[in-house]
């Protein structure tokens, strides 16, 4: 099953058509390649005809192709809409990329680049042995490997381990040269926005955790970045019986207790730094944490939604689809769709993982729903940096205001606002846009220098 949540990676919630099976997985590491059959019935072609008929709106002929389970989870109509909203945020299409064939379990993936005005995707296509499409996943075309550090940088960067055994995440360590100050490094673990993320959690051409873990590395603080667990392992939530916990909460308190056992790192300056619905979560990861062993020595919180995701969520999309100073009937109709799901897992009532909002099972959001991050921040007493950026269209004012109301008057909060800086903390003009997040730039250097500044003032009062 291959996890869409919200906040950090809003081009995955909206241009995913929701995956029915584990066929809509990217290739794994086990994946082998398979050179393209030139057939009329073979995997390119199926995958090529099933994007031919959504381009020209036969929605009920490529339901037709999937198999009973996919059409099941993604009937015509809700092909009209995912396929319809897209226009709206990525521009008109500009064709089709040379399709890449892998095998991954017994399917055939066709992996196809799709060009668009204003942003690069990938369709993958997962084909069974009987010509039927299992799953179909429409999502952000991955960015090329970052470069290493420079040779100059002053810090190293090494592979680090999240977790026992083979259920564990790959990372790195970025770690200050030289020698430690006193009983070691200050630390800090990067705890991702919602959906499944890599370690930089990169979007489009940016890589926020990357810009944040170097560039404080540069100021002689170590940070751990790790692929998140959705990412790394999404046959870990197959059974669809998870929480918030088992997706973030539970790995961020492994990262913590990971680094208290790092030589050079000093375990009683560990900060919890979440972005976005990671930023949400950091006081629930620091009252466990605390309840394992010693407390974190401070959390920094960029861009963190005040209030239930399930409350954001509609206005997210609402916000993207009038961008263009219209809503189309369609995507009324997907926004109304949206809210009536929203209701009905809030209600309590029985309902199938397909309609709910995303797909994600009805325990997961009903389980988040619980969660008050106003309430949490403010039942963790530690030093707390609250980040927020002027032109964040996911987490917005509104959010601001609720977090400036409720930590006025705490000694221990420091509340930062960044006019020109969209959600990713990178700076821009203009009303924010889902198309910024496929221009390349960096995290604001006066923002990282800001991270850095306070976690050193914090060691100081220590």
């Amino acid at each position: 099953m291959h996890l869409r949540s919200l906040c950090a990676v809003l081009a995955a919630l909206v241009l995913a058509a929701a995956p029915a099976a584990a066929a809509s997985d990217p290739p794994s590491a086990n994946a082998t390649p398979a050179a393209a059959a030139p057939t009329a019935n073979g995997p390119v072609a199926i995958a090529n005809g099933l994007l031919d008929q959504l381009d020209a709106g036969d929605f009920a002929g490529a339901e037709a192709r999937f198999d009973a389970q996919m059409a099941a989870a993604v009937p015509a109509a809700k092909l009209k809409e995912l396929w319809a909203s897209l226009p709206a945020q990525v521009g008109a299409s500009r064709g089709r990329g040379e399709a890449r064939v892998s095998n991954v379990n017994g399917l055939q993936m066709v992996a196809i680049p799709l060009h668009y005005e204003k942003a690069e995707l990938l369709a993958q296509v997962a084909i069974n042995d009987k010509g039927q499409i299992s799953g179909f996943l429409v999502k952000p075309a991955p960015a090329p490997q970052a470069a290493a550090p420079a040779t100059d940088a002053p810090f190293t960067e090494q592979p680090f381990r999240v977790g026992p055994g083979e259920t564990g995440l790959p990372g790195t360590l970025a770690l200050p040269k030289g020698q430690s100050p006193g009983s070691g490094w200050p630390a800090v673990v990067l705890v991702h926005g919602s959906g499944p993320h890599d370690r930089d959690e990169t979007v489009g051409p940016n890589r926020p955790f990357l810009d944040i873990a170097r560039g404080l590395a540069d100021e002689g603080i170590a940070v751990l970045r790790y692929d998140k667990r959705t990412m790394a392992r999404p046959q870990d939530f197959s059974a669809g019986d998870y929480t918030v916990d088992d997706e973030t909460t539970n790995d961020a308190v492994l990262a913590v207790a990971a680094l208290r056992g790092t030589p050079g790192i000093d375990a009683s300056r560990i900060y919890v730094l979440g972005h976005s619905q990671g930023a949400m979560l950091a006081p629930r990861i620091a009252r466990k944490v605390a309840q394992s062993g010693a407390p974190v020595a401070g959390l920094v919180m960029l861009a963190a939604p005040a209030r239930p995701l399930l409350d954001i969520l509609p206005e997210q999309n609402r916000y993207l689809l009038q961008a263009d100073g219209d809503i189309l009937p369609a995507e009324q109709a997907f926004l109304d769709d949206l809210d009536a799901k929203i209701a009905r897992v809030r209600s309590g009532q029985a309902m199938p993982d397909k309609d709910t909002p995303l797909s994600l099972p009805a325990s997961y959001w009903r389980d988040f729903d619980t969660i008050d991050p106003v309430a949490d921040a403010l039942a963790v007493d530690v030093p707390t940096l609250l980040l927020q950026g002027g032109r964040d269209f996911q987490v917005v004012d509104t959010d601001w205001q609720l977090w400036q109301r409720a930590l006025a008057g705490h000694a221990n909060a420091t509340l930062k606002h960044y006019a020109p800086l969209n959600h990713l903390g990178i700076t821009g003009s203009g009303p924010g846009s889902m198309a910024e997040y496929q221009k390349a730039g960096h995290v604001d250097a006066g923002l990282i220098a800001d991270i850095a500044s306070w976690i050193n003032q914090q060691s100081t009062r220590n």
